[in-house]
């Protein structure tokens, strides 16, 4: 999977569930989607993205080569967004600490800042996260004739036996040619049951931050497991 900025709990449910997760930063960056951003509560009960800027780029820039504009304070600026947790948030200053300390983390990539964010929020949570960093691998595999290939070839060099993806990309797979491969390829889908946001209406699908600011690691934990396999 391609790198994401704080995702929601879907993303970490997937990365649970695996063995190994491959950090999928060859693929060319699409502006406007989730590497550089993602959603948290609005201080009126709506939704606000939180956001890393990000250096002028040309359209075929692969996500390991997009760089962070760092003379802008967008640390800052995101801590200035999540005041208003403060009112209502049980778990507001523990989730401030947690990212006062993953931030301290310098680099200008955008695929290595995510990273280790990832990683960050893993030890956070108490779970440990084996993953490998696609361009900065020894990963030799065959020719990719089809967007489905990647996945399916980067499981072979590895000696998988399975491959799980999210489940909004079922289209884009052509199951034969996983069974040909005796590769079981399987689609997560996580729950998104409410929890306690302290508002009349429920956010579903926030970065994993609004999760940690309401919810305890137990029971983030206990909720990555709440998934279905298609």
């Amino acid at each position: 999977m391609q790198p994401y900025f704080f995702p929601y709990l879907g993303y970490f449910s997937l990365i649970n569930y695996t063995n190994i997760w491959v950090v999928f930063d060859t693929a060319q960056f699409i502006r406007h989607g989730w590497i550089e951003r993602n959603r948290i509560l609005g201080p009126e009960g709506d939704w606000n993205y939180i956001r890393v800027p990000l250096k002028k780029y040309h359209r075929e820039t692969k996500i390991k080569d997009v760089k962070i504009r760092n003379e802008e304070s967008w640390r800052d600026k995101i801590f200035a967004q999540l005041v208003h947790y403060k009112k209502k948030a049980p778990y507001y200053k523990n989730v401030i600490n947690f990212l006062e300390d993953a931030f301290k983390f310098e680099t200008e990539s955008i695929s290595h800042l995510n990273t280790h964010l990832l990683k960050k929020t893993f030890e956070y949570l108490g779970i440990s996260f084996e993953y490998i960093i696609f361009s900065e691998s020894n990963i030799t595999i065959s020719s990719v004739n089809a967007p489905d290939e990647w996945a399916l070839n980067i499981t072979k060099a590895l000696k998988g036996d399975t491959y799980v993806n999210p489940p909004g990309g079922i289209e884009f797979f052509d199951r034969k040619k996983y069974v040909e491969n005796k590769i079981d390829l399987q689609f997560l889908k996580i729950k998104l049951k409410p929890y306690d946001q302290k508002q009349n209406e429920f956010i579903p699908g926030l970065s994993i931050i609004d999760v940690m600011m309401f919810n305890t690691p137990k029971r983030i934990r206990e909720m990555l497991h709440d998934y279905e396999l298609i």
